[in-house]
């Protein structure tokens, strides 16, 4: 394999182990919102922003660990045929699938930067009583889909490589 496909491999890897790694504590972060949530509705007035928040958070988690648990195997996957085939068979496979998943996380992030745009452009705010400002979980969500795509290219230069009967 070309040392800059190599060199790119382990940067994106590294760089999502890491973000994967951080984003495992924002459940803290979503425990606490709720468990604030379930204080202040037993105790006081309830708080307004929880639930949104909740959901921000969790919207978080999820797209920032997407890359991780891509990068670890972590995704659930359809073992039926799969799993009986050879390592070289089951790379042919993942490369040819990789390419749906790279043309839907390119369809997504350019979704997710225009809305983002118009969400800078009209100071876009929620709908709800809080009503805070929808760019910040709308620039997560770029960075978020960014890193998968990163990542799928990374899924696809290590398949190309076992193919190859190589190893990076």
């Amino acid at each position: 394999m070309p040392r800059l496909a190599i060199a790119f491999v382990r940067l994106v890897d590294k760089m999502n182990y890491g973000v994967g790694r951080m984003a495992m504590y924002l459940l803290f972060a979503l425990m606490g919102v709720l468990m604030w949530s379930t204080i202040s509705k037993a105790l006081f007035n309830p708080s307004l922003w929880t639930l949104e928040m909740a959901q921000f958070i969790m919207v978080a988690y999820w797209v920032l660990g997407g890359p991780y648990a891509m990068q670890m195997g972590s995704h659930v996957r359809m073992d039926l045929f799969y799993a009986k085939q050879s390592p070289v068979r089951r790379a042919w496979w993942d490369a040819f699938t990789v390419f749906a998943l790279i043309f839907y996380l390119g369809v997504m992030l350019y979704g997710a930067i225009d809305s983002t745009i118009y969400a800078f452009q009209y100071n876009e705010r929620s709908p709800t009583a809080w009503r805070p400002y929808m760019w910040p979980i709308k620039v997560i969500l770029c960075i978020g889909f960014f890193l998968m795509l990163l990542q799928a290219l990374s899924a696809l230069i290590k398949d190309i490589a076992t193919i190859r009967g190589e190893t990076i």
